[in-house]
C-alpha cells in the first residue's frame, strides 16, 4: 500500500547532516525538501534543486519575479523543554528536576525535522483496513505507514506507554511519564492513543490477579512487537478499550453486547462495537452483558492457542483529525474472553483506566496546545508587516501572552494532576480524593478550551496557517478530540458534580489544596469564594460553570505557588477577574511582553 522509504541527507548550512525519512515516490519524496529544508536554503542531496542563486538552471532564466524573504526559517530543531519554563517549573515543584536532561533529549527528538517529518507523514498516508487476503480469507489486519511506526517505536521506548506501574519505576514516575507523554505527543499526537489506552489497562487488569500476571510483563515490556500473534510469543504487548455502541454512546449500560459464561472460566462475547480505537492492539478491555450484569472483559485479538479470536473489523472511522490512528467499528462473533473483577462490576473494573486516559486527555490537550503556541511565537518572531516584526506589535504580544497563560495554565494542572497519581499510589488517600473531582473539572476546561486557543494561534499565522503545509490545520483538526472521547463537555461536567456527590470528602480534599495559597491574591480569594458557593448547592444546570471555575481556581492555585509573578497576575486577571472572553482581551497592567519572552522558541 505504502511505498518504500528511503533516507534523504539534508544539508543545511551551519547545521550538522540529519536524516529524514520521506516516500520514494518522487513526487512525495522532495515534500520534506521543498516544505521544510527549501525555504531555509537548504540542498537535498540526491535532488537537483539548490538554493537560489545557486543553480546554473536559474543563471540561463535570471529573470526572476522576487526573492523569498519575510518568511520564518522552519521551528526543526527547536528545544520545546527550553521554551517552556511551565514544565520546568512543574518538574521541579514536584521533586523531578533531575530528570530534566533525558527529558530535554526526548524533547529534542520530538522537536526535531526527522520526528516531525514523520508525523506529517504518518498522517498524510492514513491507516488501511485489510478484511481479506487475497485468497478471501478473513484477516481484520490494519496496515500503517513505516512513520507510524517510527513513532510508536520511540514512544514504547521511552515507557510513555507502561513504565510507572513497573514495581522498579521508583517515586514521581507518573510526573516523568507525563511529561514525556507530554513532549512526545508534540511530535504527532495520534499514535499516543495506543500508547495513553495501553498505561491506562494496566491498574484496571490488576483487577483480576491472574490476567495481570498473564499479560502485564508484555505490557511493561519497552519493546514495540507490531502484528498479529500470541501474546505469549511477542515481545511487547499494547492494550486498548472496546466499550461505546450505537445505541449507548458514553451511556455504556444501555449495552448490548453478550457474553456468555462458556464454564471453563471463559466468556463467548457477541456483538457490535461502535468505536474502538487502536484495533491493530494485542487485547481489549470490553464491557458485554453477562448474566450477573454488565462486566468487564479482557478479550486478546489471538488466542493462546495462535488462532485469532472471533474479532471482524467493520470498517475504519473517517474521522475529523487524529488521522495517523486508526478507530474502527468492529463486531464479536463469538469472540472468547476473560473477566476482569468481578462479574456485574463492569464499570467499576474499567473506570480505573477511563481515569488514566482521560488524564492523558488534559496532558495530549496541553501538548497540542503546546506546540500550536510553539509554531505561532515562532512566525510572529520572524514576520514583519507594516514596518515592524509582528511580534513587537502591542495587539500580536497580547494574544500570544493570552495563549501563553492558557498554555502554563494547562501544563501546570495536567503535571498536578499526575503527581496526584504518584502520591496517591504512596498511599495519600486525599491526594486520590482530589483527583477524583478535579480530573473530570480538569478535562472539562482544558480539553474544552484548547480548540478555541489553536484557532487563535493559527490565526498569528494569517493564511499560511490555513495552509496544510503549515503544520497548523492537522493541530486544529486534533483540538475537539480530547473534548470528546472519554467523555465529552456535558459528561465530565456531570461527573464532576457525581464526585461531589458520591465522595463528599473529594471537596475536602481539594478546598485543603486551595486554601495552602489563601491570602496571596485578592482575586483568588474571591474566586475560591465563590467555588465554594457553587459546591454549597451544585446544580446540573450550572455543571460546566462549576467544572471550569474549579479548573481555573486550582490552576490559579498552582501558578500563585510555583510561577513567577508575571504568569500568576495575567492568569488571575484574564480568567478569575475579567469578563473578557476572546483571546487577546487582558486588562491593563498584564506583562505581555515578558510571558510572550518566556514561550518562544530561542527567545
Amino acid at each position: 500500500m505504502y511505498p518504500d522509504c528511503t533516507a534523504l541527507r539534508v544539508d543545511s548550512p551551519g547545521e550538522a547532516a540529519l536524516t529524514a525519512l520521506a516516500a520514494s515516490d518522487r513526487n512525495s519524496s522532495l515534500l520534506f525538501g521543498n516544505q521544510m529544508s527549501y525555504a531555509a536554503g537548504m540542498t537535498v542531496t540526491e535532488d537537483s534543486r539548490h538554493a537560489p542563486g545557486d543553480s546554473p538552471e536559474t543563471d540561463r532564466h535570471p529573470a526572476r519575479t522576487h526573492e523569498v524573504f519575510n518568511q520564518p526559517p522552519p521551528l526543526d530543531g527547536f528545544d520545546p523543554v527550553a521554551c517552556d519554563p511551565a514544565l520546568r517549573e512543574a518538574l521541579a515543584h514536584h521533586g523531578e528536576s533531575g530528570h530534566l536532561p533525558a527529558l530535554s533529549e526526548l524533547g529534542r527528538q520530538a522537536g526535531s525535522a526527522q520526528a516531525r517529518e514523520h508525523g506529517r507523514l504518518a498522517n498524510e498516508h492514513p491507516p488501511v483496513l485489510h478484511s481479506h487476503d487475497r485468497y478471501g480469507h478473513r484477516i481484520d489486519e490494519v496496515e500503517f505507514h513505516p512513520s507510524w511506526h517510527w513513532l510508536m517505536e520511540r514512544a514504547v521506548a521511552h515507557g510513555l506507554h507502561a513504565a510507572p506501574w513497573d514495581p522498579t519505576a521508583g517515586p514521581g514516575a507518573h510526573v516523568r511519564r507525563a511529561a514525556g507523554f507530554y513532549l512526545w505527543s508534540q511530535a504527532e499526537a495520534g499514535h499516543a492513543c495506543p500508547i495513553s489506552m495501553t498505561f491506562a489497562a494496566v491498574p484496571a487488569l490488576r483487577n483480576s490477579p491472574e490476567l495481570a500476571a498473564h499479560y502485564e510483563p508484555g505490557l511493561l515490556s519497552g519493546t514495540y512487537d507490531f502484528g498479529l500473534r500470541s501474546p505469549a510469543d511477542k515481545a511487547g504487548l499494547l492494550a486498548g478499550m472496546s466499550m461505546t455502541e450505537k445505541q449507548g454512546g458514553s451511556d455504556v449500560r444501555a449495552n448490548s453486547t453478550t457474553g456468555e459464561p462458556l464454564g471453563d472460566g471463559s466468556y463467548r462475547i457477541t456483538g457490535h462495537k461502535w468505536f474502538t480505537s487502536a484495533p491493530m492492539n494485542d487485547l481489549f478491555l470490553t464491557l458485554a452483558q453477562t448474566p450477573g450484569g454488565l462486566s468487564c472483559l479482557a478479550v486478546p485479538r489471538v488466542l493462546p492457542d495462535g488462532t485469532r479470536n472471533e474479532i471482524r473489523l467493520q470498517r475504519l472511522k473517517d474521522k475529523l483529525g487524529n488521522r495517523s490512528n486508526a478507530s474502527a467499528e468492529l463486531e464479536y462473533t463469538g469472540a472468547i474472553g476473560w473477566l476482569v473483577g468481578e462479574e456485574g462490576r463492569g464499570v467499576r473494573s474499567i473506570i480505573e483506566m477511563v481515569s488514566m486516559t482521560r488524564m492523558d486527555c488534559v496532558l495530549g490537550s496541553s501538548a497540542n496546545l503546546r506546540i500550536a503556541l510553539s509554531e505561532a511565537a515562532h512566525h510572529v518572531g520572524h514576520r514583519s508587516a507594516f514596518g515592524e516584526v509582528l511580534a513587537d506589535t502591542p495587539l500580536m504580544q497580547a494574544v500570544l501572552a493570552d495563549l501563553a497563560l492558557e498554555s502554563e495554565g494547562a501544563t501546570a494542572l495536567g503535571m498536578r494532576l499526575a503527581a496526584a497519581v504518584d502520591r496517591g499510589q504512596r498511599g495519600e488517600t486525599a491526594e486520590l480524593e482530589l483527583l477524583r473531582l478535579a480530573l473530570p473539572a480538569a478535562k472539562f476546561s482544558v480539553c474544552k478550551r484548547t480548540p478555541t486557543a489553536i484557532a487563535e494561534a493559527l490565526e498569528c499565522l494569517g493564511g499560511n496557517g490555513y495552509v496544510e503545509e503549515s503544520g497548523m490545520p492537522r493541530l486544529y483538526r486534533e483540538a475537539p478530540l480530547l473534548s470528546i472521547w472519554e467523555g465529552s463537555g456535558n459528561v465530565t461536567a456531570l461527573d464532576t458534580l457525581r464526585a461531589v456527590d458520591k465522595q463528599p470528602s473529594s471537596v475536602q480534599a481539594l478546598f485543603a489544596e486551595l486554601d495552602s495559597t489563601a491570602g496571596a491574591d485578592a482575586r483568588y480569594d474571591r474566586a475560591v469564594r465563590g467555588l465554594r458557593e457553587e459546591l454549597s448547592a451544585p446544580r446540573p444546570d450550572r455543571a460546566r460553570k462549576l467544572a471550569e471555575l474549579l479548573a481555573h481556581t486550582l490552576q490559579a492555585s498552582l501558578l500563585l505557588r510555583h510561577a513567577p509573578g508575571e504568569v500568576a497576575d495575567g492568569f488571575l486577571a484574564t480568567r478569575l477577574d475579567s469578563s473578557g472572553h476572546t483571546f487577546g482581551t487582558a486588562p491593563d497592567g498584564v506583562d505581555t511582553a515578558a510571558l510572550v519572552r518566556r514561550v518562544t522558541p530561542g527567545a
